[in-house]
């Protein structure tokens, strides 16, 4: 029998990447990559052997996507910031039978969600970006959800969330399940950008504070209180994806019944104009 042996919510900022690199930024998310490093190695310490990543960089307008492939491997650079993610090789295995299960019982909830096996279908860097770090902690594979879902609800997130959960127990498979997204999202104006320093500050004071509550919250172990406001949070603080992500890791958990304490990993930090931090929660 499978099962999630932690979960966490992770940020994918591209300047992860431009750390490492020669520049203005280098070093300067230090602690964020870090954090994924740490979470992939407490997993792999309780034998996780596959990370399934719901992905807010994945762009789906009709029912839910699973990227099911079996193998990965190319070179990517990002449509969004060409300048920022270029030429990242990427190389890891898939888990086909998993990302399958997932979609069948997803469906079986009236939850309908296609797996894909399809060369030509990329991975978006919402799973590239903490496959890279994470994947410094042992080899994974794994499997990517669309999670940037433009015409549904929450509520059927929740569902693909419990789907998740009861394919991954009905597996063989020991998992790392991650909602890869910010916490508010909304980036500066074009017009405002260079002239607020936008990579290393937040848009709206309002959003900050807020994001610091959901932490607390979170860190409380306060989740039913932070559900009945997460729609409006996302709506609100403009949520990455809409924060389905968020919505499918807390259905994986047990939505408002979930009794555990969420782990900030590092710092809350700002990124042109967003609220980004790595969080850890633990299965119960």
């Amino acid at each position: 029998m499978g099962e999630i042996v932690l979960a966490a919510k992770v940020t994918h900022v591209p300047t992860m990447l431009m750390s490492e690199q020669p520049g203005r930024v280098f070093g300067t998310r230090k602690q964020a990559i870090d954090g994924h490093v740490e979470i992939a190695r407490r997993a792999k310490e309780l034998g996780a052997d596959t990370i399934v990543i719901c992905d807010t960089h994945w762009v789906v307008n009709a029912g839910y996507h699973i990227n099911a492939n079996s193998h990965f491997e190319g070179v990517f650079t990002s449509n969004e910031f060409p300048q920022f993610i270029q030429d990242m090789p990427f190389k890891y295995d898939g888990n086909p039978a998993l990302g399958d299960l997932i979609a069948e019982k997803a469906r079986a909830r009236g939850v309908y969600t296609l797996a894909h096996h399809i060369d030509s279908l990329e991975l978006e860097y919402g799973t590239l970006v903490p496959m890279r770090f994470m994947s410094r902690s042992g080899d994974f594979k794994v499997v990517s959800i669309a999670a940037w879902c433009t015409v549904h609800s929450h509520e059927s997130s929740r569902k693909l969330g419990e789907a998740i959960r009861e394919a991954i127990e009905a597996s063989d498979n020991r998992v790392l399940l991650v909602a890869s997204g910010s916490l508010s999202h909304k980036i500066w104006a074009n017009d405002d950008y260079e002239a607020n320093n936008g990579t290393f500050t937040i848009s709206s004071e309002f959003n900050r504070q807020v994001d610091l509550r959901v932490l607390e919250l979170w860190q409380k172990g306060e989740i039913a209180t932070f559900l009945k406001m997460l729609t409006e949070y996302a709506d609100h603080c403009c949520g990455e994806g809409s924060m389905h992500d968020t919505a499918m890791l807390f259905g994986a958990l047990g939505w408002g019944s979930y009794a555990g304490r969420g782990e900030l990993i590092g710092e809350y930090f700002p990124s042109s104009g967003t609220g980004q931090a790595n969080v850890i929660f633990p299965v119960q």
